[in-house]
């Protein structure tokens, strides 16, 4: 959208917040870049330049605005939306992947030379994966100084600085203050280990289907719904943590994360982000699904539907075999038998959550005999986990999305179903489709809509490429907790049932 010169304009003109994100507007006189919601004057038409990353916009010698904090905008829903090799970058840079593993490790993640991931995202972003990378520590690093009393050299290595100097020098270039004096115009409250911040979205968001399927879908010692905040485990690449998850009716949802390693703070924002879908743009989606007579009348009864996607996932595929043909107090029964038997032990202090859900080595390595379905169910539940385990089935944010499709559909045990609920929220494919779901054969029953997969799948054409979320509208037409925002706590402790295999 940067290119189109005259439309930024006019989204800048009109402070309109949708396009938050979109790009970045940088003023010539002030040497400083804005979101396109910046509350200031906006600044004449010849002193503005548009950038389609903050990185590009500092590389270009531009630092971010105090007031509009163009850095924690929402991110572009174009890297969500899409499956091509610069959208799948993003989303592992997003992640952490080049401050853990350097500009190889992510060519080596996308099987891509070094060169062309470089060229490609230059071409579309304005910066390559370092300096993209660079943005994203600068973000972190100023959350760690205005949230906590870390000391610096520790928030330096945390935020994944190689040293205190390049720490100081990013901050003091991309903010226009020095840590200190950043530090100065906030007040750190948080204690060690512990973080609270906003998670801001584009408006609307519906937080009733996004909460209620969490919750009513929620595994037993790895998340639960306190004092009205959906609480889960995380495992993260250097360590464990905790999040908190609040909705507040406001333009962002509250979070509060408790890390052992602060290093994994970008990882776990945006895994939280992705988990709530929180960079859609509601706008465009509800846009189209509201020109069907159908869905009409359900978009605008809630508008800003997300699909509630996961934080890993391997371990949603691995939930979603055990919800094969079970109700979903069955599927959480199952579940929470493996997690007490090979997930690892937590502390939670401020809360019931006591393991990290196991990994797919894990359980590939679990005795059949210990696993209490029948016998072909077993088998096709060891080979997914050992496919997951070795990596011949790639379900990371960066993972080609129809590759793994294919490679799950050719599992045996994998139907249909089973493809499309992880492509919808483990892969977060925004055009997956579940006609063979039996919630979406009774909802388009009621509309009159055909029922059977062929038929149905050729009339949701026309909400392509948002289904996914066209599915959220459907199951919405039934009963079922999923859809409806829990107003008790469920807090269910791994039980005696749950703790034993047998």
């Amino acid at each position: 959208m940067h290119g189109d010169r005259e439309r930024c304009i006019r989204a800048v003109q009109s402070k309109d917040a949708r396009f938050d994100g979109w790009f970045f507007t940088a003023v010539l006189t002030t040497k400083i870049y804005c979101r396109p919601s910046c509350p200031v004057v906006p600044p004449k038409p010849q002193n503005m330049n548009f950038y389609p990353s903050s990185a590009a916009a500092q590389q270009a010698g531009f630092r971010a605005c105090k007031r509009c904090r163009p850095d924690a905008a929402p991110g572009s829903p174009a890297w969500n939306e899409r499956a091509d090799l610069v959208a799948r970058a993003m989303r592992l840079i997003r992640d952490g992947v080049v401050d853990r593993d350097g500009v190889s490790g992510l060519a080596a993640r996308l099987g891509y030379s070094t060169r062309q991931i470089e060229r490609q995202l230059g071409a579309e972003l304005g910066a390559g994966p370092i300096a993209l990378a660079r943005a994203q520590r600068a973000q972190a690093a100023r959350l760690l100084i205005e949230t906590s009393a870390m000391p610096m050299s520790d928030i330096a290595f945390a935020a994944g600085f190689s040293s205190v100097r390049s720490f100081n020098d990013t901050v003091r270039e991309v903010f226009g203050l020095s840590p200190t004096e950043l530090r100065r115009r906030s007040r750190p409250e948080s204690i060690a280990g512990t973080m609270s911040l906003r998670l801001p979205f584009r408006a609307p968001l519906c937080p009733d289907n996004l909460f209620g399927h969490l919750v009513a879908t929620s595994v037993p010692g790895v998340e639960e719904w306190r004092s009205g905040a959906y609480r889960r485990t995380l495992r993260l690449p250097h360590g464990h943590g905790i999040a908190e998850l609040r909705p507040t009716g406001g333009p962002f949802i509250d979070c509060r994360l408790n890390l052992s390693d602060m290093r994994d703070l970008t990882t776990a924002i945006n895994r939280c982000r992705r988990l709530l879908d929180l960079d859609a743009d509601p706008t465009a989606i509800d846009e189209l699904l509201g020109e069907d007579p159908l869905l009409a009348p359900m978009v605008r009864k809630n508008p800003g539907r997300r699909v509630p996607q996961t934080v890993d996932g391997a371990e949603f595929a691995i939930r979603t075999m055990l919800g094969q043909q079970v109700s979903t107090a069955a599927a959480r029964t199952h579940t929470a038998r493996l997690v007490a038997a090979h997930g690892e032990e937590v502390t939670d202090p401020d809360g019931g959550l006591t393991h990290l859900f196991p990994t797919p080595a894990a359980l590939a390595q679990a005795a059949p005999a210990t696993l209490a379905f029948p016998q072909k169910r077993r088998e096709a539940f060891l080979v997914l986990a050992t496919a997951l385990a070795d990596g011949s089935i790639d379900l990371d944010v960066g993972s080609d999305w129809q590759q793994a499709r294919e490679q799950l559909a050719a599992l045996p045990g994998v139907g249909p179903w089973t493809v499309e609920m992880i492509a919808m929220r483990a892969l977060g494919d925004p055009d997956a489709f579940t006609p063979t779901d039996l919630g979406i054969k009774l909802a388009a029953a009621g509309l009159g809509l055909p029922t059977t997969p062929s038929a149905l799948t050729g009339c949701a054409a026309r909400w392509r490429p948002w289904r996914a979320y066209a599915v959220q509208h459907l199951w919405a037409t039934g009963d079922h907790p999923i859809n409806l925002m829990p107003t008790a706590d469920v807090v269910a402790p791994l039980g005696r049932d749950a703790r034993s295999p047998r």
